[in-house]
């Protein structure tokens, strides 16, 4: 028959007397399998047909309300739900001697099975986290009764209570700092990390984001943590992880120190970061997502530490090996022969785009979150709870249909529109950014952007800023050319434009603090996720915009949804600091030109990383033959020059481009 997965249930949440039978007739272990299961059936379909003719069923099924505050209690938490909690936890708190004794009993049996069934691959990233809002609810509740007691205590022995130390944290399995580290402001990826250590009874200190190395350092010292987290999204971010190694191993510090966030890799810890620090006593490993995140510290803080450590010493040691092998294999054009390989557009044949209907800057502060609802991408959104399906059902909404994740994923995708429907409602988040279309040309050499404030700068000679671009070197299979963005923009002599705009969503963080404070893990993340889903949708809604009203190159578009997440416009928008031009710095350029934190309070923070951190900027191409490329690695020669053009130290562009050159610093 056909079977629609997103409404199937996992093994874990079927309920008896249905799962026993379930059991039974799969496995052929009762002879009377099949009479049980008709039973349920036929008492089921009297349930339905009851409800359709508007009576009551009498049949009173046994609800797991029904069961102890125990019971209750671990099912809550293996379920996720909140609703009943604090009544369930009053329930045992009176039934125990001490309240710790609920987070010990019932609770952390409730989170060990969460653990188990997560570790296992039969819970999903979602769930986990609504079962930690569960438990964390359940122990703020029971705090102050704790607090109250151990002032009794206290009082009863003749100790002063102000000398009690409340950061005795002696009754988890492990101690784990985790911070986004200076200069880098996203943090979801950290936070669910700290959330699914947290289920895992691991005490996890978050301390924030735009960390600097010695906050991280010295507060790991002070809390004595077991183990060091680092987390980031931009490439600054990377150098900054490598030095925050480094200092660590002249402090003489032994804790292992974990990397992640999505400019991470496997490869740049192992060959950029590790040989700074890494022993057998205090590595330093890549974690690639929260999944992977508990088995990483348990087996670091079990009794098998030597033998793990040691698999990925040996792997680490492999992976630089072949790294510095392949840089052997490598080979780049000299940046003159680069040059002379550009992409070369005939402008008298392939002319440059209309005048704009509306140059210079452009503030856009009246498009509503209903707006750009309609352009939300929602691909990214379940990467970000991890939930991946399987070929054919990888993307939205294929993916409701997957066997594994499918219905997990519908009911994330039923929260996620709940809560965005009221996030519209009260007007809880707002969209504001700018946008610039100036005059534009190719320098001489054909390796930047003169923007001008008008023609008349612009027939003087005087520009009002320069873009620098970075040009593919490496030596290709093909005959392709070595593309550059300044290839898309006609030189002197022809009347040709640049666009760029920067956007934000804002009042996320005080949604995120208002969640917090309801000990509510689950919307927190739900918040943030969807913050991320408005602003990049209202990217794609303003590009739209520009080209078919502001610049109006393409005022006839008439594209779906579907069409404008595949590209199937004129033109391009890449963002400084992403593969076609990997130069974090550009971003100045453009705040000083579209004046993006004066019009939009848009900021950046000192490595560049835009805040809020639902923020996207991008430069706009409007030349039909422009298209994305990735610059790849850079060689000397061009860093040279590039550094040059800039007007900035060598040290300065080198660290800027690190992940990016083609040979090792000095």
């Amino acid at each position: 028959g056909i079977v629609n997965a997103h409404e199937m249930l996992a093994k874990s949440e079927v309920e008896e007397p249905l799962l026993s039978a379930s059991m039974d007739l799969v496995y052929n272990r009762n002879e009377n399998a099949t009479d049980q299961m008709l039973e349920l059936t036929q008492a089921e379909r009297a349930a339905i047909d009851a409800r359709k003719k508007g009576g009551v069923v009498e049949v009173k099924e046994k609800s797991w309300r029904d069961g102890t505050p125990k019971e209750r209690l671990e099912h809550s938490l293996i379920k996720g739900i909140s609703e009943f909690v604090i009544k369930d936890v009053e329930e045992a708190r009176v039934t125990v001697d001490k309240p710790l004794h609920v987070i010990e009993g019932p609770l952390m049996d409730g989170m060990n099975v969460v653990g188990d069934l997560f570790g296992a691959g039969k819970m999903f990233l979602p769930q986990v986290i609504k079962s930690a809002r569960v438990m964390k609810k359940a122990v703020a509740y029971l705090l102050p009764f704790m607090e109250k007691e151990k002032l009794e205590a206290m009082l009863a022995r003749g100790e002063n209570p102000d000398e009690y130390d409340e950061t005795d944290d002696s009754n988890f399995a492990g101690k784990i700092l985790i911070a986004t580290v200076k200069g880098d402001v996203h943090d979801i990826g950290k936070n669910i990390v700290g959330v699914v250590l947290g289920c895992n009874n691991y005490k996890v200190y978050d301390i924030g984001v735009m960390v600097t190395c010695d906050t991280i350092l010295e507060k790991a010292k002070e809390l004595n943590v077991d183990i060091i987290g680092l987390s980031g999204l931009i490439t600054p971010s990377l150098d900054e992880m490598v030095w925050v190694a480094k200092q660590m191993g002249k402090r003489g510090m032994t804790q292992p120190l974990l990397i992640g966030g999505a400019t991470t890799s496997k490869m740049h810890t192992a060959v950029k970061i590790s040989p700074n620090f890494f022993t057998r006593d205090h590595p330093v490993i890549h974690v690639l997502d929260a999944s992977r995140s508990v088995t990483v510290v348990s087996s670091l803080l079990g009794g098998n530490k030597d033998e793990y450590v040691e698999d990925i010493d040996e792997e680490y040691t492999e992976m630089r090996e072949d790294y510095y092998a392949g840089l052997e294999d490598r080979y780049f054009l000299t940046f003159e022969e680069a040059k002379k390989n550009k992409f070369k557009i005939d402008f008298d044949k392939f002319p440059p785009p209309p005048v704009p209907l509306k140059s210079g800057l452009t503030v856009i502060d009246t498009v509503n979150l209903q707006d750009v609802v309609q352009f939300i991408d929602w691909n990214p959104f379940f990467q970000t709870w991890e939930l991946r399906g399987r070929y054919p059902n990888r993307g939205y909404p294929k993916i409701f249909l997957d066997e594994a994740v499918g219905g997990e994923a519908k009911k994330l995708f039923d929260d996620a529109q709940a809560m965005l429907e009221e996030i519209i409602k009260d007007k809880t988040m707002n969209l504001k950014g700018v946008v610039g279309i100036f005059p534009a040309n190719a320098s001489s050499d054909g390796e930047d952007v003169h923007i001008y404030d008008n023609e008349e700068s612009r027939n003087s000679g005087n520009p009002l800023a320069t873009y620098c671009m970075l040009r593919q070197q490496a030596e290709k299979e093909s005959d392709g050319p070595h593309f550059s963005l300044s290839d898309f923009v006609a030189p002197s002599g022809y009347q040709d434009h640049l666009g760029m705009f920067a956007v934000s969503c804002f009042g996320t963080d005080k949604l995120v603090e208002k969640y917090e404070a309801e000990h509510d893990d689950y919307s927190k993340i739900m918040a943030q996720s969807l913050a991320d889903r408005f602003v990049e949708a209202f990217a794609e809604y303003l590009h739209q915009i520009i080209r078919t009203d502001i610049w109006g190159y393409a005022k006839d578009e008439k594209l779906t949804e579907e069409d404008l997440l595949k590209i199937k416009y004129d033109g391009i928008r890449p963002a400084p600091g992403y593969p076609s031009q990997p130069d974090h710095t550009e971003k100045s350029t453009m705040w000083d030109v579209i004046k993006a934190e004066e019009l939009a309070g848009i900021e950046l923070s000192e490595s560049l990383s835009m805040m809020p951190a639902s923020s996207v900027s991008a430069l706009v191409f409007a030349h039909p033959k422009s298209e994305y490329f990735a610059v790849g690695e850079v060689a000397k020669d061009q860093v040279d020059n590039y550094a040059e053009r800039k007007k900035m130290g060598i040290e300065i562009i080198e660290k800027w481009l690190g992940p990016h050159l083609s040979y090792e610093r000095d």
